[in-house]
C-alpha cells in the first residue's frame, strides 16, 4: 500500500477520535505512505495541523458540484485502499466513488447507517462495545497499523495571539469551561457554570476562561456576568485559538463537544458532563477523567433535543455540588499539570 485515503468527514470531536487510529497506521508503514483524509472543509484547517496526514481533501458542501470537485481531486490521487471511519451511506459513498481498489469499512452491525456497507469491498468486525476509539483502531489494524506505547494525538504545536491575551488575561492558573455545544440536549445551564466558576476560584485558585463559538456569545455572556470575576469570556476563537489555550489549561470542564475532545487529546484533565450521549463510547479516554452521565436514565439517546419538558431533562438534574466533587477529585488525581 503507498497511497491511503481516510474518509471521515466530522464532526470536530470524531476526528480527535479518529487521531489514534491514524497515528498507528503511520506507526505501521514506511515513511513513504501518503495518507491522505477527505473531511468536510470547515475542519480541513485543523486537519493541516496533523502530520501523520500527507494531503487534507476538503468537500466543500453538500451540492452536486461539491461532490464532483471531491471525485476529480480524489481519482486524481489513485488510492490503494480507502478506509471509512465514518460509517455513514454519504461517506461510504464517497470512500468508494474515490476509485480505491480496496474500499474498508466497519461490518454492518457497527455502521450507523447499516446500507452503507454496499460501498465496501471489504467489512472489517470491530464489535459494538468499547470507546469510538478502540471500533477506530480496530479497522486501522487490518490496514497494517502497529499500536504504540499508548494513544497518540498527533497534532503540531501552534503559536496564537488570542490565546496569549486570554492568558494574560486570566493573570495565571486556568480553567476553560465551555457552555455550548451543537446539540441543546448537551448543554449544561451556564448559570450553574457560572457558579463553578466561584467555587474553582475560591477552592482551587483558579481563573476561569469561557469558551464559546458561533451562536454561543450569549450563553458565555451569562457565565461571565454571574461569575463575581471569576470567568473571563474568551475572544472570538478559531480551533487553532482552542488548541492554544487548552494546552496551558489545568482543567476543562465540559459537556460532550469537540473542546473537550481536543482538550483531552493534549492531556488537560477534564470533568465532562453527558446526557444523551454515552460517556463509554464518546467520553474522555483518560482513567483519572471524569465523566458525570445521566446515559442511564435518559429517554433521548442520541437526540439533538430533550423530547420532555425541563424537569425530566437528564442533563439537568446534574448539580453544581455533583461537578464541584468531581473537580476535587481530578485535581486531586495524577495527571494535573502544575
Amino acid at each position: 500500500m503507498k497511497r491511503l485515503l481516510v474518509v471521515r468527514l466530522g464532526s470536530f470531536g470524531d476526528l480527535i477520535h479518529t487521531l489514534p487510529a491514524v497515528a498507528a497506521i503511520r506507526r505501521g508503514h514506511h515513511a513513504d505512505l501518503e495518507i491522505d483524509w477527505l473531511v468536510d472543509a470547515a475542519h480541513a484547517g485543523f486537519l493541516a495541523l496533523v502530520p501523520a496526514v500527507t494531503k487534507v481533501i476538503p468537500l466543500g458542501g453538500r451540492t452536486t458540484g461539491a461532490w464532483l470537485e471531491a471525485r476529480r481531486a480524489l481519482k486524481a490521487r489513485r488510492y490503494d485502499v480507502a478506509a471509512d471511519f465514518q460509517g455513514l451511506i454519504k461517506s461510504a459513498a464517497l470512500a468508494r466513488l474515490s476509485g480505491a481498489r480496496r474500499v474498508i469499512g466497519f461490518d454492518r452491525s457497527s455502521l450507523r447507517e447499516p446500507a452503507a456497507a454496499v460501498f465496501y469491498s471489504e467489512r472489517i468486525t470491530v464489535g459494538e462495545r468499547g470507546h469510538v476509539i478502540e471500533k477506530n483502531l480496530r479497522l486501522a489494524a487490518s490496514l497494517g497499523a502497529r499500536a504504540g506505547g499508548g494513544l497518540e494525538f498527533p497534532i503540531a504545536p501552534v503559536e496564537s495571539a488570542s490565546a496569549r491575551a486570554a492568558q494574560a488575561a486570566a493573570g495565571g492558573p486556568y480553567a476553560l469551561l465551555n457552555p455550548g455545544a451543537a446539540w441543546p440536549n448537551k448543554r449544561w445551564p451556564p448559570d450553574r457554570l457560572a457558579a463553578i466558576a466561584r467555587l474553582l476560584r475560591e477552592r482551587h485558585g483558579l481563573a476561569s476562561i469561557v469558551l464559546w463559538g458561533p451562536g454561543e456569545a450569549d450563553a458565555a455572556e451569562v457565565v461571565v456576568a454571574q461569575s463575581g470575576g471569576a470567568a473571563r469570556r474568551a475572544p472570538e476563537t478559531t480551533w487553532t485559538d482552542v488548541l492554544a489555550l487548552a494546552r496551558g489549561a489545568k482543567l476543562i470542564v465540559s459537556g460532550d463537544t469537540g473542546p473537550l475532545h481536543l482538550a483531552a487529546a493534549v492531556g488537560v484533565p477534564a470533568v465532562a458532563l453527558f446526557g444523551p450521549t454515552n460517556p463509554a463510547r464518546n467520553g474522555p479516554w483518560i482513567e483519572p477523567d471524569i465523566s458525570i452521565s445521566r446515559y442511564d436514565r435518559c429517554a433521548c439517546h442520541y437526540e439533538r433535543r430533550c423530547r420532555f419538558d425541563a424537569n425530566r431533562w437528564c442533563l439537568g438534574t446534574i448539580t453544581v455540588e455533583d461537578v464541584a466533587e468531581a473537580i476535587r477529585i481530578r485535581l486531586g488525581a495524577p495527571g494535573v499539570k502544575s
